[in-house]
């Protein structure tokens, strides 16, 4: 059997949509299906970390979500007695272009994808439901349901679940979606909010819970999320009822008016038991969902698709080794169960029932809270995790340092900061990047030559001179998501044929 598609991507969402535009990128023969009739509308998840606009930022594409967005960069939590102002970027974020948490709603993140796939001739195929696989050797048989109720079957050679957490890929593929649910019910609404100063995300807290005001542009000026409390009755989502909910968690002298949108939900904390089976793939929500807790899941998702689409291409081309595949899970599970705990330990400390924990909130957190702010080192720390620049793949197999690891700066398997200034931009173009730092002449073109023979579509060579992240002379060959697959000092490139040979096979296809 013949595949007629490199790749099915099953789910339209961000995952998905970061997905196809890189398979784009690269040339690679893929379909992209949704059930639903048509993007979302609502807001959904609404907060873009630092490293996911770094991460976009090669398709064009970040500057204008940056447009459509409100940065915050500020955190006002309002305690029992006082309100503190908790600065979020001022530790010294020097390493990427965007020091700020982007607000967005995700139909205007959506938006921004599916332009960019539009303008690059990528059509959605909205109202299609993928039905069954099978698998046939080395391809997969797609039944696909249109919405005219008529089915083809289409032959991938693989099949990425981006559809949520109730994946079809994930039940078809047999792979496993353990955890928990929460015990509460959460209120979101869209609306907008007298008497809240601009430019700032809100925090109200009591022994009883917290109520949050998120900044936003469309499609209203705030988003609100809260628990509904035990003794309130489930019902109908009204802005009497949020009004109420918002009083009694400290958030006096506030007039909601205005909604755009409203719901309840119950959350889950689960995640797959594997990320790949065979030819099935599962990305976002599909393999982690979670609370949202430090707006880590949309985040997550697209960080995932970014990780394994150009392993995908690659290896579809013939230039990369099936073993790089394997790596997708290796790499992205471990980030997956840490984005759960983390989310898990965050929403039990502002949520929680628990004697402790109340008093926690209700009595520590007032007095607390203003050291906290001057604890530059705890701050630093908890913004690394958050905004998802510190994840690293140092423990990955396609993480290699040479016979002289270099004595400063980032290591194999770190992202590439952007250090010197716009070192993100030189190497925001597909492939992989060679980067040699200290005098041009140690890097002339007849020593690079065996490197990039059978190679130079995949390699762009960039020579830093003495701006680089490294002191003194060094390589670094940086995979295409942005994190370094081999760091050595010296001139000497021995450690750099091995590590391409093993990676970077000459394409076959």
């Amino acid at each position: 059997m013949t595949a007629s598609l490199d790749v099915l991507v099953v789910g339209a969402g961000p995952t998905g949509l970061a997905l196809a535009a890189q398979l784009r990128s690269y040339g690679t023969k893929f379909r992209i299906v949704d059930r639903s009739l048509d993007r979302v509308r609502e807001s959904r998840a609404l907060g873009i970390q630092p490293r996911t606009l770094e991460a976009l930022a090669g398709f064009g594409v970040t500057d204008r979500l940056v447009a459509r967005g409100n940065p915050a960069v500020r955190l006002s939590l309002h305690l029992a007695r006082r309100t503190v102002s908790v600065p979020l970027f001022d530790i010294g974020v020097t390493d990427t272009p965007y020091p700020f948490l982007l607000f967005l709603s995700q139909a205007e993140t959506e938006s921004v994808l599916v332009e960019h796939l539009a303008a690059g001739e990528v059509s959605i195929e909205r109202g299609t439901e993928l039905v069954r696989l099978e698998r046939h050797g080395s391809h997969v048989a797609c039944r696909l349901r249109g919405r005219d109720g008529t089915e083809e079957v289409v032959t991938a050679r693989y099949v990425v679940g981006c559809d949520g957490a109730h994946s079809t890929v994930r039940a078809q593929a047999g792979i496993g979606f353990e955890g928990h649910a929460y015990p509460q019910t959460y209120l979101l609404a869209d609306l907008e909010v007298d008497g809240l100063e601009p430019g700032s995300v809100h925090s109200y807290m009591t022994g009883g819970g917290m109520v949050f005001f998120f900044p936003l542009v469309t499609p209203a000026s705030w988003r609100m999320l809260a628990v509904r409390p035990a003794d309130a009755a489930d019902g109908e989502v009204t802005v009497p009822l949020l009004q109420r909910i918002a009083e009694r968690y400290g958030a006096d002298g506030l007039v909601l008016r205005d909604p755009v949108w409203m719901t309840d939900f119950r959350l889950h904390n689960r995640g797959a038991t594997h990320y790949r089976s065979g030819p099935f793939f599962l990305a976002g929500d599909a393999a982690h969902i979670h609370s949202p807790a430090g707006a880590q899941g949309m985040n997550t998702g697209i960080q995932d698709a970014l990780n394994l689409g150009w392993k995908l291409a690659l290896g579809c081309r013939g230039a990369a080794p099936q073993e790089l595949l394997e790596t997708y899970a290796s790499e992205r599970a471990p980030v997956g169960r840490e984005v759960r705990r983390f989310t898990d330990r965050a929403f039990a400390i502002g949520t929680s029932p628990h004697p402790v924990l109340r008093f926690a909130r209700e009595q520590l957190a007032p007095r607390l809270a203003p050291l906290a702010v001057r604890a530059t080192m705890p701050r630093r720390r908890i913004f690394r995790t958050v905004s998802e620049l510190g994840i690293h793949y140092r423990r990955s197999p396609a993480s290699t340092t040479g016979a002289r690891a270099p004595r400063r700066g980032p290591q194999a398997g770190d992202r590439l900061p952007d250090r010197p200034h716009g070192l993100q931009a030189r190497i925001a173009a597909p492939g992989w990047h060679l980067l040699l730092t200290g005098p041009p002449h140690l890097w002339a073109d007849q020593r690079l030559a065996p490197l990039l023979d059978g190679r130079a579509d995949l390699v762009t060579v960039h020579r830093l001179g003495d701006r680089s992240p490294w002191p003194g002379v060094a390589q670094a060959l940086v995979r295409p998501d942005g994190h370094l697959g081999y760091v050595a000092r010296g001139a000497e490139l021995a450690g750099l044929h091995a590590y391409a040979a093993r990676w970077l096979p000459i394409a076959t296809a």
